[in-house]
């Protein structure tokens, strides 16, 4: 089963493949997606990663979250759901 991780706190000059081979250091990763503006294409400064297995992405997580990547403090966990919103 894959796990989604959040990844936020990014510079904006990182990019899908620099975010991938940061996490690629603790496993195997499956995808990654940095999300970005609509109109003007620039990084939001979050993205996520998608990892195989359970064991890797709580590697990924513990040895990542907190730590000093292109002169942020990156916060990496586990990815919240989608939220479901109800038009009334």
């Amino acid at each position: 089963m894959s796990v989604q991780i959040y990844a936020g706190n990014l510079s904006y000059k990182m990019t899908d493949d620099s975010l991938q081979k940061l996490f690629e250091q603790h496993g195997q990763v499956a995808s990654v997606k940095i999300i970005r503006d609509r109109e003007t294409g620039r990084s939001k400064g979050f993205g996520f990663v998608e990892m195989a297995d359970d064991n890797e992405a709580d590697k990924a997580i513990q040895g990542l979250n907190g730590t000093e990547v292109d002169g942020r403090n990156i916060r990496v966990n586990l990815a919240k759901p989608k939220k479901e919103f109800k038009n009334d």
